[in-house]
């Protein structure tokens, strides 16, 4: 379409109307894809403002503002500077002609607006020039008022890539008008009263204003805009949103003075202010106005987060007041769980601070306040009385209860684990409690079982002999937590085997149960993980449950986990019974293979071979035994006996990708089980995967191919044998990865093509460096470094550290000389490429998490030839882009200069020392450049440092919840020593 010349503005406006009018699907849809090629050809931008101009409706300006945003935000490159001033000049006539049309319009104009200011350098004050040009026009308050919202959250947009310098320079001419925006606030709610409407507005402004951190604490201390939130907070009768929205500001204004010391004044305004708020929540619960309730505890968390150290350091002083921890137990009070949910990552970081400090004074100073959190948890794990069948786990309530769990285990040791078990269980032991007090009892126990000492134990024998005694007709839920407390207590009965015997007749009992079944057979899997010797004596009931997996209800994990479980006795019983029970444990899973294959009738089992390829594939894997050299591996002739099957089974269903890589899967732990004594399997093998691959390329057989050169690389006579598996294998896949966005398409693949060469050289570098196809493979290394894909990249990173490591390493083998001089050829002939290559994607193309990598390989060319590398690096910074589309400059010649000196100066440990204001200096050279590395990185791309809005941070991430704050950690944190990295400077 676009190509026959821009499209008549009536083209455009009737494919909007089908985009929002036209009742036939496929016609909306053809009309979303017309106007998305649209968006992204150079027409948009004059047909964008030509629509705007006509203000025909709202769908065609909605879709023209939304456009304008979207062409600011990512092809802003596109226009002349010349024409900068001319756009800024139409963006603010437009937002003020259609102020009256639709909210969601001057929401997509103001984001235009915004980053608009970000980008064009040349736009100097625009906070000014904003509120000169519409502060005295009352009808334009409201759309002022949006952009001056939007402007400081876009500042950290990961959808403007400008650069660390213009964005310091952005924040320095934000913080300097700040106050004038404070004021202008002010100024509106002076004027408006008591406006809701305009009230949410000032409120989500200032919240933004807070977020970017550049508001003068000394200033908002004592500004009457504070008096106002906590009167609006104090109201009875306080609308919904409006409530919403000023608890959002107090927790953004908490956020921004997480550093307390440094806003002494500010802080204590907002601790008074939210220590009023108590009546105003009893009277939001009194009303079962769970919205608000809901608000006050985001506001009592926030508080509590950002007193925290102020808290452990002086509790009950000051600003460390113990009230701020009444607020929170009080909110746990509440019927409902979702409120006490919000404080979790607070007690997380509380329990992991005092553990730090390993203090038992002041652990005990807490100890009160873990205890009646812990009663509070208790009772709102409690299931409903009228709840039928099992606890689920995958529900919302199911959800809460594994956090619950995560977090008792994390605050146990204020407590004692002993302690706090000991007096769980005396509450099932007063009197007759209801069921779903002991089931909620029950699942608590379970949760901190395991960091009970089981050494001489009486109240953990007790309870197990107690929980093996449950009567069959106890509620369901009540015999499932206490199946899974039982599995938690697998190290009691390691300590104490005569346990053994009734506690697998009691398991026994649940895994004939459909609905216990598959919670049993993982309570028996702990018990084989744990108490292996002990098992040993029941292996044969073991594997009678093995040959009957199909008859118990277990879902995929549990029976894999039984199987699991069966695998690591196994190798306990002697050697000479091993190999018999291994085909015992095997064999149902091979019949069942053959069935297939021959198109018997599966009277009722799988007819999905992963199936029993998953399960031959667990057993090989965790069948372990310990054999002397010299000794034959008594798996070696099982797995023999296996391998025609397996080899039918690969070449019948080559062509499905999910079946061969189970097959793969299998062959890869029959390997590892018996190293270097399938041998035998050698050769078929090799000649069945390069001749299947060469029709049907799937990326796990260059999976596999690594593991038999980890195994046999270093095998003189079998190293040309592999060399020539490699060169088979990388044919097909570099016309795969040749292809157009080959190497984006197949991310497998690249990662394990890569693994498989990384194996090379490490067991056999001179064989691989000495052949044909080094050469390619380190030019297709080269070309996967801008693959942005997590596991390839650093697959590929790890290759070419490897690579150019056998050149540094001096370990005293006879061959380091040829690998030295091999890898210096190599150099020659690609180190300027792939420095050049490393620099470019570190800035262009990589995101964060990759970048540690990279540093590596960066650290390991300069040991091998810093002189060389010095030259490299300094061609590919001059190759660096030095100014934006918007004119701003990206990277003065000083920093780059100052960041080659600083890199290419180091000579041994504790010479190499980042002195960056913004980081803290480090002493070992490697970490030193990672910290550089990064420091370079930030400063080109500018993608890190994104604030959260104020849901976002009460959210949970990873295991353990982590707090909001750690988010912010992770910024700098997990992008330096987490990753050995490349920098940011740029775009």
């Amino acid at each position: 379409m676009m190509e026959g010349g821009k499209p008549s503005l009536a083209l455009v406006y009737q494919a909007v109307q089908a985009l929002y009018h036209d009742p036939n699907p496929a016609g909306k849809e053809r009309a979303s894809v017309w106007l998305g090629e649209l968006q992204r050809s150079m027409y948009a931008w004059e047909i964008s403002d030509q629509l705007l101009q006509m203000k025909q409706d709202v769908e065609s300006c909605y879709f023209a503002a939304q456009t304008m945003k979207m062409k600011i935000q990512t092809a802003f490159y596109e226009l002349p500077q010349e024409t900068h001033l001319a756009l800024r000049d139409s963006l603010l006539s437009h937002i003020q002609n259609l102020k009256d049309l639709s909210p969601i319009i001057i929401t997509q104009l103001a984001l235009a607006i915004a980053d608009l200011a970000l980008q064009m350098a040349s736009w100097k004050g625009c906070v000014h020039t904003l509120i000169e040009k519409y502060s005295n026009d009352v009808t334009s308050m409201p759309f002022l008022i949006e952009i001056l919202t939007v402007l400081p959250e876009e500042v950290h947009s990961r959808s403007l890539r400008i650069g660390a310098n213009r964005r310091s320079e952005i924040i320095e001419d934000l913080a300097y008008y700040s106050t004038t925006v404070v004021t202008l606030l002010m100024t509106c709610l002076e004027k408006s009263g008591s406006d809701e409407k305009m009230l949410i507005k000032v409120f989500r402004c200032l919240g933004s204003w807070f977020n970017l951190g550049v508001l003068d604490s000394n200033f908002m201390a004592n500004n009457q805009l504070l008096v106002v939130l906590f009167q609006v907070l104090q109201r009875d009768e306080c609308p919904t949103n409006l409530h919403e929205a000023a608890s959002d500001c107090v927790c953004s204004a908490l956020y921004a003075i997480e550093t307390v010391d440094t806003h002494v004044a500010l802080a204590m305004q907002l601790f008074q202010g939210v220590l009023t708020l108590e009546t105003a929540y009893h009277m939001a619960v009194a009303r079962e106005d769970l919205d608000k309730v809901l608000n006050y505890c985001r506001i009592f968390t926030e508080l509590c987060e950002t007193f925290m150290e102020i808290t452990v350091r002086s509790p009950g002083q000051g600003m460390g007041d113990l009230r701020t921890l009444e607020l929170l137990l009080i909110c746990a009070g509440h019927s409902q769980y979702e409120v006490v949910e919000i404080s979790f990552n607070f007690w997380y970081r509380l329990g992991e601070h005092l553990y730090k400090t390993n203090d038992a004074a002041l652990h005990g100073v807490f100890k009160p306040y873990i205890q009646r959190l812990l009663h509070s948890l208790a009772r709102h794990c409690q299931l409903d009385p009228d709840h039928e069948g099992i606890p689920e786990d995958t529900d919302d309530f199911g959800e809460f209860r594994l956090r619950v769990s995560d977090l008792v285990k994390d605050v146990i040791f204020l407590v004692g684990s002993m302690e706090c078990f000991s007096q769980l269980y005396s509450t099932l032991k007063e009197g007759i409690p209801a069921w779903e007090v002991t089931e909620a009892v029950l699942f608590l126990m379970a949760s901190i079982a395991k960091s009970v000492d089981p050494e001489n134990n009486p109240t953990l024998t007790e309870v197990l002999e107690q929980v093996v005694l449950l009567p069959q007709t106890v509620h369901i839920a009540v015999r499932y937590t206490s199946i899974e407390l039982v599995g938690e207590m697998s190290e009691v009965m390691d300590r104490n085997p005569r346990f053994l015997d009734p506690v697998l007749d009691y398991l026994m009992k649940g895994l004939r149960e459909k609905p216990l079944a598959s919670v049993a057979a993982k309570a028996i899997h702990n018990m084989c993980s744990v108490c292996r010797e002990h098992m040993a004596q029941h292996f044969q009931s073991l594997l009678h449950i093995a040959r009957s997996l199909d008859s118990f209800a277990l879902n995929t994990d549990a029976a894999i986990g039984l199987l699991k479980g069966t695998a690591l006795v196994l190798a306990r019983l002697p050697l000479e019974k091993i190999a018999e029970c291994l085909s015992d444990l095997c064999s149902v899973q091979v019949m069942a293979l053959k069935k297939l294959l021959s198109q018997e009738s599966s009277n009722g089992k799988s007819s999905d071979p992963t199936v029993w390829l998953d399960r031959l594939a667990v057993i090989f894997r965790h069948t372990n035994p310990y054999v002397e050299n010299g000794q034959v591996h008594p798996c070696q002739k099982v797995i023999q006996e296996i391998w025609p099957v397996l080899s039918e089974t690969l070449n019948t269903h080559q062509a499905d990708n999910r079946i061969v890589e189970r097959c793969c899967r299998c062959l890869r732990f029959a390997v590892r089980c018996v190293g270097k004594g399938s041998a035998a399997l050698l050769q078929p093998l090799v000649t069945q995967m390069v001749s299947v691959y060469q029709v049907y390329p799937h990326s796990c057989f260059l999976y596999l191919g690594s593991i038999l050169v980890d195994e046999y690389g270093m095998e003189e006579g079998c190293r040309q044998g592999l060399l020539d598996m490699l060169q088979a294998l990388c044919m097909p896949t570099f016309q795969l990865l040749e292809q157009p966005n080959g190497l984006r398409n197949h991310p497998d693949t690249v990662d394990d093509l890569f693994r498989l060469a990384t194996r090379f050289i490490q067991r056999s570098p001179v064989t691989l460096l000495g052949s044909n196809i080094v050469v390619h493979i380190i030019q297709c290394a080269i070309a996967a470094t801008t693959l942005d894909h997590r596991d390839a990249n650093c697959s590929v990173m790890k290759f070419i550290r490897d690579l150019i490591h056998t050149g540094v390493s001096n370990d005293h083998e006879d061959d380091f000389e040829v690998r030295k001089r091999l890898i210096s050829e190599a150099m020659q002939q690609h180190g300027q490429q792939l420095v050049t290559q490393l620099i470019h994607t570190c800035c262009f193309c990589l995101p964060s998490y990759t970048l540690p990598d990279v540093a590596e390989v960066l650290w390991e060319i300069m040991a091998f030839d810093r002189p060389v590398f010095c030259r490299w690096l300094e061609v590919a910074l001059k190759g660096l882009p030095k100014e934006m589309s918007g004119g701003a400059v990206t990277v003065t010649h000083k920093q780059l200069t100052d960041f080659h000196k600083q890199i290419t100066s180091a000579e041994e440990c504790k010479q190499c020392q980042v002195k960056s204001c913004v980081f803290k200096q480090r002493n070992d050279d490697k970490e030193a450049l990672n910290w550089l590395l990064f420091f370079f990185w930030e400063k080109f791309k500018a993608i890190d440092g994104t604030r959260w809005s104020a849901s976002e941070r009460q959210c949970s991430f990873g295991a353990k919840g982590n707090a909001f704050r750690e988010r912010e950690k992770e910024k700098v944190h997990s992008l330096l020593p987490l990753l050995a990295s490349l920098s940011t400077l740029l775009l």
